[in-house]
């Protein structure tokens, strides 16, 4: 459908300039929330905070990421301002990094955190729709999956362990979340001098534009692509919450093997960020987005129960967490391919809230009081089944891609 939104697509340098700068912004964006996940180990004794309270600090980002994503997605359809939401969001964020180290009580912490969600949330929202209507449609999976997974994974989930940890061990943890902070405000400048303002679609700012929203779930692809948003971004945040304290507390391994370890996740999610999607634009969305989360079944399993070298282990991670390629897939990609393109930004927001609220808001909490009660191995027996989970449900979803649509009606059509 999103195939006809622009007869003048922009041109081919300007599409690589926009997808590789929201890529970095997003990077930047995952680099500052997962700071403190990366940096629990030195944070929960110093501030002597609980499991459930562990968790209830990534709920709260969670809850306020989900409430900005759908209605900055709204209020973006509505006012066409994405450029300038973009860049106010950006330094937001970046100056949240700053609160996290000044904190002194879980109180402030918590509030710093949800400051930082309500700013974070409207980011990828606003970048998907900017990809969807700028980049041509054959290319769309890649570079939406660039756009959210390569600096993601890169900065977020590589880097981010590795330096940040490295970081707290030679200067202590709120030095790490100053550093933290200081990427985002120099990408709000390169995005106010190099990305130009989307000129709103027809239709923005009528009544219309809440009741295609209302509709949305009425879409099977939305309703489907809304319930693995949920069951995915709920494995995602209990791995980043309690994954690295699993490590060094159970497994009794190292702070900086656990950082070595969980940048191995990086590593995989940026190569899956063009291997899985890019492949989706080739195969179909369908058949990736079955297949990934069975694979991504792997980690938990291997965490808990591998005891070999160190290297397998990091294999292990590496393998398991390529499933994250699929996340732009029912994010964004599929999502922008199932409604009217004048409410895209909306759609994605959606999916993008309920997999916050219902999914990070709810998850960690309940994963924080299963580990004070059960353990730290409860929370990896919750990854496990949601992993299987949504591996199920994606066998209801409907082809998307323009390439396999284009080859069914072919098919149709030679009968």
């Amino acid at each position: 459908m999103l195939g006809t939104t622009r007869a003048d697509r922009s041109s081919n340098g300007y599409q690589i300039v926009l997808v590789a700068l929201l890529s970095l912004n997003f990077g930047i964006v995952f680099f500052d929330r997962n700071a403190l996940n990366f940096l629990m180990p030195f944070v929960q004794p110093d501030l002597h905070l609980s499991n459930t309270q562990v968790g209830l600090l990534a709920s709260s980002l969670s809850l306020t990421w989900a409430v900005a994503a759908f209605g900055m997605g709204r209020l973006s359809d509505r006012l066409g301002r994405r450029k300038l939401l973009l860049v106010g969001a950006t330094l937001i964020f970046s100056l949240c990094s700053f609160l996290s180290g000044l904190a002194q009580t879980f109180g402030f912490l918590l509030a710093a955190r949800l400051l930082m969600g309500a700013a974070e949330g409207g980011i990828m929202p606003i970048s998907h729709a900017l990809v969807a209507y700028e980049v041509s449609p054959e290319r769309r999976g890649l570079a939406q999956g660039i756009a959210q997974n390569f600096g993601s994974s890169l900065l977020g989930s590589f880097v981010a362990p590795v330096l940040l940890v490295a970081f707290a061990t030679a200067w202590g943890w709120r030095s790490a979340f100053y550093l933290a902070g200081l990427p985002g405000i120099a990408s709000a400048i390169l995005i106010w001098i190099l990305i130009r303002e989307l000129a709103p679609a027809a239709g923005h700012g009528t009544s219309g534009d809440r009741m295609r929203v209302a509709d949305a779930l009425g879409e099977r692809n939305i309703l489907i692509c809304v319930l693995l948003s949920v069951l995915l971004v709920s494995y995602l945040v209990i791995c980043w919450a309690f994954m690295p304290l699993f490590l060094t507390q159970v497994r009794g391994i190292s702070p900086n093997a656990m950082g070595w370890l969980m940048g191995t996740l990086g590593i995989s999610s940026m190569l899956a960020s063009f291997v899985v999607a890019g492949l989706s634009d080739r195969i179909g969305r369908r058949p990736v987005m079955i297949v990934m989360p069975f694979v991504g079944a792997l980690l938990p399993i291997g965490a808990l129960y591998f005891d070999g070298a160190i290297w397998m282990f990091a294999v292990i991670f590496f393998v398991g967490w390529s499933f994250n390629g699929i996340f732009p897939l029912f994010m964004a990609t599929v999502p922008s391919e199932s409604v009217d393109p004048r409410y895209i930004t909306s759609a994605l927001g959606l999916t993008m809230g309920c997999g916050e609220v219902l999914g990070g808001v709810l998850s960690p909490s309940l994963a924080g009081m299963a580990a004070d009660r059960l353990g730290l191995s409860a929370p990896l027996w919750i990854m496990f089944g949601l992993a299987l989970a949504a591996g199920f449900v994606s066998l209801s979803l409907r082809e998307t891609a323009p390439r396999r649509r284009r080859q069914e009606l072919e098919a149709i059509a030679a009968r």
